[in-house]
């Protein structure tokens, strides 16, 4: 796949109003009473509920789903919140169709599975119209928990905390709590500042607060917090990105995927984004096929995603790689960014090797090139944690550049927990990092209650 043709000029206000509103719309439109009530009668209501164990969280989908069918979406509702607090957005983000979707036995007789994504939305999107929270708090156990990152991880371990009477303070570096929730994510998969509002109805329990612009390693030190609170959790994420090892990779239209995504989920207006004719999108994980999306719906005449493996080996699942596809986005396997080219200080494509699979598995380079023209170059090749802040003698140990921890998500220290992507082991999914919080307070509970706090 080669192109001779010449970069051109990166720009904004490349469509008109109405079709940024149009393209920016929510990518699955909500589901009534009438259509919720129908998909869940498809449910067999399994015994042994795959789609349950398949559930990161344990939610009891074919309760929630007999809740429904029967009228009682409310308690559908309380079911989800009472194993996963951020149900909802886990509704719109959540790989469904790798994790519990996957699992209904409808697939097993070539049947579209029960959509429980869209069923989970339904309920949860009902219940926090009411503005009512469906949890209260526990009498006041006098503890007190230092949590460090509003993401979900550090959300979902405040509210399980907060639920058992604890006091919680939430440290965030940001000017808004949510973590990738907020800034990371397709603008299409969460519309109408749904991040914001789930933050709102977690933090309506009562008993946390949160203290945003507050950085670890930046004023605010993990002895100090040790010190002060009887019990602290590490929910810092993965606050820097990996490099391409290429010369020109900090010029202008060489971009962190993640940065742009942030500015983007927090434009007041879409058209001054600027964007570039032609983008190639380096990496194969969903933050790859977020950027690409985003940007060919910005304007873009000519988005292609290049990734060093096959297909079957690219982190984004099969369906997210198709509604890329079928949104204009190519997408090029095999193939390793080796230079940038450079006019002027500009970038005007990239160039690539052809790579393999060894006798033995390894990626090698075939030694044919290839040139994709780009006016802009994004990076989407994953995030690392930034250990400065607690890569000391007195901080927890790391292991594989991330923070090793135990079942329990318990560090190295005995009163320090850690979840969600900055662990050892820790996956990209909002769903995942939940359960880290979950938990993680489940065992802090029991450390602050046993007495040795």
């Amino acid at each position: 796949m080669t192109s001779s043709s010449t970069a051109t000029e990166i720009s904004t206000h490349r469509l008109e109003a109405h079709e940024y509103q149009q393209n920016f719309t929510d990518l699955h439109p909500p589901l009534n009473a009438h259509q919720a009530s129908v998909e869940a009668s498809r449910c067999y209501f399994c015994y042994d509920a795959p789609c349950m164990t398949a559930c990161p969280t344990s939610i009891d989908i074919p309760l929630f789903i007999r809740q429904i069918m029967t009228g009682n979406t409310t308690g559908a509702a309380r079911t989800i919140f009472a194993e996963n607090i951020m149900g909802g957005m886990c509704a719109r983000v959540c790989p469904t169709e790798t994790l519990c979707e996957e699992a209904c036995v409808r697939n097993s007789c070539e049947e579209k599975p029960v959509t429980i994504g869209f069923l989970q939305r339904f309920a949860t999107d009902a219940y926090m119209e009411t503005a009512q929270h469906p949890f209260k708090r526990a009498p006041e156990t006098g503890k007190t928990v230092a949590i460090v990152g509003g993401g979900p991880a550090g959300m979902s371990c405040a509210h399980r905390l907060a639920a058992l009477g604890h006091s919680v303070t939430i440290f965030e570096s940001r000017e808004k709590s949510g973590g990738l929730n907020e800034f990371g994510i397709a603008s299409y998969k969460s519309t109408e500042n749904f991040a914001a509002r789930e933050i709102d109805f977690i933090l309506s329990i009562g008993g946390i607060e949160v203290k945003n612009g507050q950085a670890l390693g930046d004023g605010l030190e993990l002895d100090a917090l040790r010190q002060k609170y009887d019990a602290v959790f590490l929910a810092l994420g993965q606050g820097g990105s990996n490099t391409l090892g290429l010369d020109g990779e900090d010029l202008d239209g060489v971009i962190n995927a993640i940065d742009y995504i942030a500015d983007l989920r927090q434009a007041s207006d879409l058209a001054a984004l600027p964007v570039g004719r032609r983008i190639v999108v380096i990496g194969g994980g969903m933050t790859a096929i977020d950027i690409a999306v985003q940007t060919k719906l910005l304007g873009a005449d000519d988005v292609v995603i290049a990734y060093r493996r096959g297909q079957e080996q690219m982190n984004a699942s099969r369906y997210e790689q198709e509604l890329a596809q079928t949104r204009g986005v190519k997408i090029v396997h095999w193939a390793k960014p080796v230079e940038l080219n450079i006019t002027s200080g500009n970038v005007q494509g990239v160039r690539f090797e052809r790579t393999s699979l060894d006798e033995n598995g390894n990626l090698v380079g075939t030694g044919e090139t290839f040139e994709l023209a780009a006016d802009m170059v994004f990076k989407a090749i994953g995030q690392v944690l930034l250990t400065e802040p607690i890569a000391n003698s007195d901080g927890p140990e790391l292991t594989h550049g991330r923070i090793m921890v135990d079942d329990e998500r318990k560090t190295s220290l005995s009163d320090v927990w850690a979840g969600g992507d900055c662990i050892d082991g820790g996956e990209d999914l909002t769903v995942v990092a939940v359960e880290d919080g979950k938990i993680a307070a489940t065992s802090i509970d029991r450390y602050l209650k046993s007495g040795a706090a």
